[in-house]
């Protein structure tokens, strides 16, 4: 019995690290993080108007009221942020928002599309005072910056 073991070949051990998993691995993280990210952005994709000035110091909680070229209204602390709303849903959730505790109020900002007209921008400023915000804040892109 000795004589037939010893006649089998002696293993070797493979020291090299098959890296084939890994990177299959990696391109599949890769292909979801691709098709994720543009996912993430928040709210509704506006044409801003560009100005000059200078930058608000953020605080925690923000309110964002996006005015698209329609004159829709979209909130991006709604259920559905990518949903248009009526002006009493408006007014109601962001009352809401800004009565939510006694936390300082947040701020709120209007990014309307620059070819809507005047007057709805306006309009949603009337409403967010209505609702009980103190500062309103318009949202712009910088003159520096790129299109």
């Amino acid at each position: 019995m000795d004589s037939f073991s010893s006649r089998r070949p002696r293993r070797t051990f493979n020291a090299e690290i098959n890296v084939v998993p890994y990177i299959d691995v990696m391109l599949v993280l890769l292909v979801i993080f691709m098709i994720t990210a543009p996912l993430l952005t928040q709210g509704i994709n506006v044409n801003l108007p560009r100005a000059s000035g200078k930058s608000l110091p953020s605080k925690q909680r923000t309110i964002i009221v996006s005015v698209d070229s329609a004159g829709r209204y979209y909130l991006n602390t709604a259920p559905h942020p990518t949903q248009a709303i009526s002006p009493q849903t408006l007014m109601t959730d962001v009352y809401k928002q800004i009565n939510k505790s006694n936390k300082p109020a947040p701020n709120v900002y209007v990014k309307g599309d620059k070819s809507v007209r005047y007057g709805d921008i306006m309009h949603a400023m009337v409403l967010l005072q209505k609702a009980g915000a103190q500062h309103i804040g318009l949202i712009t892109k910088d003159l520096k910056q790129s299109s």
